[in-house]
């Protein structure tokens, strides 16, 4: 009881300032990671050794999942389709190049690792969080290419990374088996891949079309269409993973197509993640910083920390800024989208995927370096993610309709009808 007792009064706590938090440099991942860390065993040790490490990772995995369909809802794929080339650059270039200076970082910095050690690492803190950086992708002040840059990129870096890491982690339990089957460890990812795509589309875009016909039939009341994406949500996931796709991947698609074929629910997907949603992914952090970083900071040496900040300051900016060589955007647009790159939800869970496959002392660093790395990016961009997309917004708002933040989006009339902008005349 004095667990619920503890979290329920940090909840209750925050929702009362919870107003003015907002647009504050206080956020509520920073809140209730630090809550976490004060009631874990690092500090009051009140949540120590009450929730098992599975339960954390299964919590961490469905609030991933809802967060990645939820981002996809708000994607407008008309948009998507006119101006493809920032995300592809940001995925394409930007995502490989990452993985593979974050390898050299490891292998020069923690060596104990071993080169899969550090490539393992590399891959599992390279995906961006969604749900970290929700202020900025939702910030309609941004230029709307920015913000469905970064959108895009969080939504879809985490599925394709995650084949990756599966395979890696295997490649470490035996690595004279793995190097003898090298093709079918290809031959899996890029099924899991193309599976989990096949799956997002069919369970999005059926059940986008099942909604809108129950709802033009009277079979529906209010209550469950609001509750039908979470449903969705979850069999996109589900049935990816029954058939070995991705189910990462899998729900972000849906959610795509989900928003394509459903657009009148949009707002309901939104406010679901605003209000129930918040509640998951803040207990999330809580159970984070309580049990995964927190009992471990005595594990921290300097080689970790120089690794932890180098990975967010030097490895995603630098990447990124090659990534968008030839763009003419702005150094300041290149900084914003480099520094926007926030480590979460999808290093939780595969740091934790990474640890359950096979648990040795280099699992045992990997999860200490991922830890930290997330808890700094906690603090760092919750501190600067408001101060910095607004100032960022007013000097984009005053660029001509001609600048390369803006021509490609702005150049090309809707497609579609949304009923909350109707086209214009």
């Amino acid at each position: 009881m004095t667990v619920v007792l503890a979290i329920s009064v940090l909840f209750l706590g925050y929702s009362l300032i919870s107003g003015w938090t907002r647009g504050a440099w206080l956020t509520a991942p920073m809140v209730f990671v630090t809550g976490g860390l004060v009631l874990g065993p690092a500090g009051a040790g009140i949540l120590g050794g009450t929730v098992p490490g599975q339960v954390v990772r299964v919590l961490t995995e469905a609030t991933l999942v809802l967060v990645l369909f939820s981002d996809a809802v708000r994607i407008d794929l008309g948009a998507l389709r006119r101006d493809y080339h920032l995300p592809l650059r940001l995925l394409g270039v930007g995502l490989p190049l990452g993985a593979v200076l974050g390898s050299l970082l490891g292998g020069a910095l923690l060596p104990a690792l071993g080169v899969l050690g550090a490539v393992l690492l590399s891959a599992v803190l390279i995906p961006t969080d969604a749900a970290l950086g929700e202020s900025v992708v939702a910030d309609e002040r941004l230029p709307g290419r920015i913000r469905q840059g970064l959108n895009v990129e969080s939504g879809l870096n985490g599925g394709l990374v995650l084949p990756v890491v599966v395979v890696l982690s295997a490649m470490a339990v035996n690595l004279e088996e793995a190097a003898e089957s090298a093709p079918d460890w290809v031959f899996m990812t890029a099924q899991e891949v193309a599976l989990g795509l096949l799956a997002g589309v069919a369970v999005g875009g059926l059940g986008g079309r099942a909604l809108l016909q129950a709802d033009a039939a009277g079979w529906i009341n209010s209550t469950y269409r609001r509750l039908f994406p979470l449903a969705l949500a979850a069999v996109a996931y589900t049935a990816a993973e029954v058939v070995q796709g991705n189910g990462l991947l899998s729900a972000f698609t849906a959610g795509l197509l989900f928003g394509m074929a459903a657009r009148s629910d949009r707002k309901f997907v939104q406010q679901f993640t605003e209000r129930e949603g918040e509640l998951v992914s803040m207990l999330t952090f809580l159970l984070f910083g309580a049990l995964v970083i927190g009992p471990r900071l005595g594990d921290v040496d300097w080689q970790i920390v120089v690794y932890a900040v180098v990975s967010l300051v030097v490895v995603r900016p630098l990447a990124v800024a090659v990534a968008m060589l030839g763009t003419r955007l702005r150094l300041e647009t290149v900084l914003f989208l480099g520094w926007f790159g926030p480590r979460g939800l999808a290093s939780i869970v595969f740091a934790l995927m990474v640890v359950e496959q096979f648990d040795t002392a280099v699992s045992d660093r990997i999860l200490v370096a991922v830890g930290l790395t997330v808890l700094f990016s906690v603090y760092a961009h919750g501190i600067t993610d408001i101060p910095w997309t607004r100032a960022f917004s007013r000097r984009a708002q005053a660029l001509p309709s001609s600048a390369p933040e803006n021509i490609e989006v702005t150049e090309h009339p809707r497609r579609w009808h949304d009923p909350h902008h109707p086209p214009e005349r």
